[in-house]
């Protein structure tokens, strides 16, 4: 994982947009954002899933590709959507099987942070968290996804209804106090 400041230069979302200012994993800590780092092909990848998963509470799991093969005519349209900038009700995890991405979050001054991942990162927001993901542009990236409850994608694209939800309230709530649960 590598985060810096996006450059919030206009251009294709795959493209790095890196500003050159790294930023330190203490700092996504600051905004909830938890992160881990172990291998797939490692003998103890499964064991950590399932470590975490029992402890954050997370029931069930998918597995999603996001490439031009898998989504076929439906992929451009799908890249616009996810890196439309929202947020979930619920914490969003993804664990990186294979391929590279970029996850932007907002942080307190209303800066997009972006967090490259690639295989063996894991990746927790928490509700309420403004955001957005894109693939970089090897156009592939093959993730697990965790839920709490039934696997379900649901985004509430920022505006006024959002930033109004309770769940935002609430993290943005918390964000100057810490994260319970929080682990890393």
């Amino acid at each position: 994982m590598r985060t810096f400041y996006h450059d919030d230069q206009p251009g294709d979302c795959r493209l790095p947009h890196d500003s050159g200012e790294e930023l330190s994993p203490e700092h996504l800590t600051s905004l909830g954002v938890i992160y881990y780092s172990f291998l797939p092909s490692s003998p103890t990848s499964a064991a950590q899933i399932e470590d975490i998963a029992k402890i954050r509470h997370y029931a069930n799991r998918d597995e999603i590709t996001v490439s031009p093969a898998a989504m076929g005519a439906v992929y451009e349209d799908k890249i616009k959507m996810f890196y439309d900038e929202h947020m979930h009700e619920d914490e969003e995890i993804r664990y990186i099987l294979k391929g590279t991405g970029y996850f932007d979050v907002r942080d307190c001054q209303d800066r997009w942070i972006r967090i490259k991942v690639e295989e063996g990162d894991l990746l927790i927001l928490p509700a309420g968290i403004y955001h957005r993901f894109t693939v970089d542009e090897d156009n592939y990236i093959n993730a697990l996804r965790l839920f709490r409850n039934e696997p379900k994608w649901a985004a509430l694209n920022r505006g006024q209804d959002t930033d109004a939800n309770d769940l935002r309230k609430e993290y943005l709530k918390l964000r100057p106090q810490g994260f319970p649960g929080q682990m890393s």
